[in-house]
């Protein structure tokens, strides 16, 4: 009975990763969803199936693959539970088959004095592929306690 639930678990993961969504956006959802509930199944359901998978957390070292990337939202997890960061801000540039997102985060943190906010820089990287579009790259940068502002220069238009 147990080698049963273990392979329905299995193929219930499995179909859950075919399944995510449709879109970028649908998988960032999925994603920041999973990390909020400290879901890890949900988590690894939105990274694609490739080695070269790439994971860095703020001021961390680069997680390369489904393993490394896995073992340390699963440390995570087990510290803390859940991750609360919400997704304040996203700059897109989407192609056919290929997305870059860049998002500022609101993350919510345990300090001594109770719950901080801080904020986070991250660039979500998502390609298209046999399963639907699937996260490549999540690089986020090490947080603020000020809201990140941003600074852009107007379109030149010529004529």
């Amino acid at each position: 009975m147990i080698s049963d639930n273990v392979s329905m678990a299995r193929t219930k993961s499995k179909l859950q990763a075919a399944t995510v969504g449709g879109t970028p956006d649908d998988i960032e959802l999925a994603f920041y969803e999973a990390l909020y509930a400290g879901d890890i199944e949900k988590l690894m359901a939105c990274w694609a199936d490739e080695d070269d998978i790439v994971c860095i957390h703020p001021g961390g070292p680069r997680l390369i693959g489904a393993g490394a990337i896995r073992a340390a939202f699963d440390g995570m997890f087990s510290r803390g539970g859940v991750i609360r960061a919400k997704p304040e801000q996203i700059r897109r540039v989407d192609s056919m088959a290929s997305a870059v997102h860049h998002v500022l985060e609101k993350v919510e943190v345990a300090t001594a004095d109770g719950p901080a906010q801080a904020y986070v820089l991250a660039t979500n990287v998502y390609h298209k592929t046999a399963q639907g579009w699937r996260l490549v790259v999540h690089h986020a940068s090490p947080g603020t306690q000020d809201e990140i502002n941003e600074i852009s220069q107007p379109a030149k238009v010529l004529h």
